[in-house]
């Protein structure tokens, strides 16, 4: 019983203790729940209050961007305002112009309008006065003609033929008197300028010959140069085109060749074959081809060494290596490259003594002569081919004209053409310049002169300038003045078929008139 009692009473304690435990955390349940409703009460408070501050803030925000672009926009419309402004004042402006305008118009209009009525009424009074003065013109010519005896046609044609026979008169002795002044005028002031320019250019009066001659150490070299069989000279001749003449001449060999640049690589080959001691033909077939090679290098740099100590720009490189070619060709032994190095100069003085160009006179004085130095044979006269070749590289057309005039192949028709012209023969002209066969130089003058002297009424003859020019003294009671005109032309035509000369000759016929009387 006791078991069981205390087996009760533990259950009993058990349930009691559950349900106050029930009671306790009921109790604790509302309080939690009391707590949360009072804590989420405040947070909602707080978020509420939050919120309004927010919307107050976005408010104002808004507000004041509601201000700014309320500000922008009353500043555009006033800018717009005053540019609409500023155009109406403008157009009220152009406005009042155009009015002005249109009042002047109108103004000038009437101004014009009466002027032309008051011409008008002044030559239809001037018609009046004309048709009087007419008939009062008519009635004394005709009392004139009544008190002469002549027409007025044939007093007229007295009077002009009097007139014309003094007019004449007056004129002839003016033209005479102008001519003689302008013709002495001229001669002083050309001769100055050439007189000038010839002084202040030094020239060189060397000559260049056919041959050219190798100094060897020994004699016995030349049979090295001969070889075996002569195989070693009939490949140097084969190669080099120059005639070696081996003979007798001590210590030396001599070269034969009209052309110098052929004559150059000849020498240059020789020198090198000797110096090196190799001397076979498939040596001498190399030497001579890189010589020829360094004479090509040479003359483009021979060309530019030219033409920049003249100060000549702007020129084509095929040009440029005609000009240095001119460094191996010569005319009547006057080396080709110094006459066209003299010729530009003397050009450049004289055009700065004229007042010209000198830049381009320089440059046609420089390759007047390049036709003379053609890759190919050609049969036209060096000048039109020179002038051929500057127009084919781009030179202007004075520089062209220049070159195909010197000799009078064309005609000339700029200022510097005539210069040109001049310097060339001054320079192939002086002393020593140019060299010929002295026989053959001396016959071609005699024949000039037998020509000229196979013809009626010549008095004398004289070849001048080199045999350039052929002045013929005729006797004026048997030759007159169109008889010397026929006379020049015929002599040209007989030198023409039957002479050969280089350039051209000159015939200038002269017939004097004299009237001598003595006072005793």
């Amino acid at each position: 019983m006791e078991i069981t009692f205390i087996i009760l009473a533990a259950i009993v304690g058990i349930g009691g203790g559950f349900g106050i435990a029930k009671f306790l955390e009921k109790s604790n349940v509302s309080n939690l729940i009391k707590n949360a409703k009072k804590e989420a009460a405040s947070i909602l408070k707080d978020a509420n209050l939050e919120a309004e501050n927010i919307k107050k803030d976005k408010l104002l925000q808004a507000k004041e961007k509601f201000l700014e672009l309320k500000s922008e926009h009353e500043k555009e419309i006033l800018g717009k305002d005053k540019k609409i402004a500023e155009v109406e004042k403008r157009i009220r402006d152009k406005e009042s112009q155009v009015s002005n305008e249109l009042s002047k118009a109108k103004k000038v209009n009437d101004d014009y309008e009466n002027k032309t009525k008051e011409y008008e009424a002044k030559i239809e009074l001037l018609d009046k006065k004309q048709q009087e003065l007419e008939k009062l013109h008519k009635s004394q010519v005709e009392q004139l003609e009544v008190i002469s005896g002549l027409s007025a046609e044939e007093a007229k044609e007295q009077l002009v033929e009097s007139l014309k026979a003094e007019a004449k008169t007056k004129a002839m002795s003016h033209i005479q008197d102008t001519i003689e002044e302008a013709k002495l005028t001229a001669q002083q002031e050309a001769k100055k300028v050439i007189i000038n320019t010839i002084q202040r250019v030094g020239t060189e009066e060397a000559v260049e010959n056919c041959v050219s001659v190798f100094n060897i150490e020994s004699d016995d070299v030349k049979g090295r140069i001969i070889g075996r069989e002569g195989r070693n000279i009939r490949a140097l001749e084969a190669a080099t085109g120059v005639e070696i003449i081996v003979d007798d001449t001590p210590e030396a060999i001599i070269l034969s060749c009209f052309d110098p640049v052929r004559r150059e690589i000849a020498r240059l080959s020789l020198h090198k074959l000797v110096t090196d001691g190799r001397i076979h033909p498939a040596r001498i077939e190399e030497v001579v081809a890189k010589t020829t090679k360094q004479i090509d290098e040479e003359i483009a740099e021979v060309g530019k060494r030219t033409v920049i100590d003249l100060g000549i720009h702007g020129l084509h490189p095929e040009l440029i290596k005609v000009v240095g070619r001119m460094k191996y060709r010569s005319s009547y032994g006057q080396n080709l490259l110094q006459h066209s190095r003299e010729v530009a100069k003397l050009c450049g003085i004289m055009a700065a003594e004229l007042g010209l160009n000198v830049k381009l006179a320089k440059r046609a004085g420089l390759l007047h002569d390049i036709g003379k130095v053609p890759d190919t044979e050609s049969d036209l006269p060096h000048a039109l081919l020179g002038m051929q070749w500057a127009e084919k590289y781009g030179e202007k057309e004075e520089v062209c004209n220049a070159i195909g005039a010197h000799h009078d192949e064309i005609e000339m028709k700029y200022l510097i053409s005539p210069i040109i012209q001049v310097c060339d023969a001054i320079s192939g002209a002086r002393p020593g310049a140019r060299r010929q066969v002295l026989d053959s130089y001396i016959q071609r003058l005699k024949d000039l002169e037998g020509i000229a002297f196979g013809f009626q009424g010549v008095k004398n003859a004289y070849a001048i300038q080199a045999g350039r020019e052929l002045r013929v003294i005729v006797e004026s009671e048997k030759v007159s003045d169109e008889m010397a005109s026929n006379l020049s032309f015929e002599i040209s035509q007989k030198i023409q078929t039957e002479m050969t000369y280089p350039g051209q000759v000159k015939i200038t016929v002269i017939r004097e008139t004299r009237a001598v009387n003595i006072a005793k």
